[in-house]
Formats: C-alpha cells, sequence, structure tokens
C-alpha cells in the first residue's frame, strides 16, 4: 500500500468489556493490525493494551468521547485491552481487524 493510502476497516472480531470507575479488561479475539474502540457510555472512557491479564487502566491512558469510536493500529502483540470510565458503568467493545478507515 502506498504511502497515505486509505484502506477501509474489515473488521475481524468483537468482544464486550463490561466498565465501571474500576479498571477491567478483557482478551480480544481473532486477529487484524487495527482495533476499533467503540465507547458506548455517556462517559469519557480510558483504554489501554497490552500482552498478557494483568494490562490495567487509568485515567492517564489513551482517552475515548463518550458514545464515539476511535481506530488505532496495534500489533499482532496486543491481546488485551483495559477500561475504566470517568464515572458510572456500561460498554467498551474492541473490534480486531484491517484497516485505516471507519
Amino acid at each position: 500500500m502506498s504511502t497515505g493510502a486509505i484502506n477501509p476497516f474489515q473488521p475481524t472480531a468483537t468482544v464486550t468489556l463490561a466498565s465501571s470507575t474500576v479498571s477491567a479488561n478483557v482478551q480480544l479475539a481473532k486477529g487484524g493490525e487495527s482495533l476499533l474502540i467503540t465507547n458506548t457510555t455517556s462517559s469519557l472512557a480510558f483504554v489501554r493494551f497490552g500482552s498478557d491479564a494483568t494490562v490495567q487502566a487509568t485515567s492517564s491512558d489513551t482517552p475515548i468521547l463518550p458514545n464515539s469510536k476511535m481506530l488505532l493500529a496495534c500489533g499482532h502483540f496486543v491481546s488485551y485491552c483495559a477500561a475504566i470510565l470517568g464515572s458510572g458503568s456500561g460498554s467498551v467493545m474492541f473490534t480486531r481487524g484491517d484497516g485505516s478507515s471507519i
């Protein structure tokens, strides 16, 4: 692919994490170089990535705005994601796949 080319996101699998003001994590399903994070809550979510089940998120990690999505490049070594909400509770979804545009 040439530099600057846009490739539509092609999802392979989604996992849903029940999130709250306490960090929780989930193992990602399938593979792919991209990760689409969907924050379905009305609260700011913070996410962190790791290679094992010990990964924990804090309010210093990557923010995902309420009711929004963010597409990130992540390598094959990322197999777990953690999330914590600024307030309340709800679901944060993590979708593996390939592509650079949603």
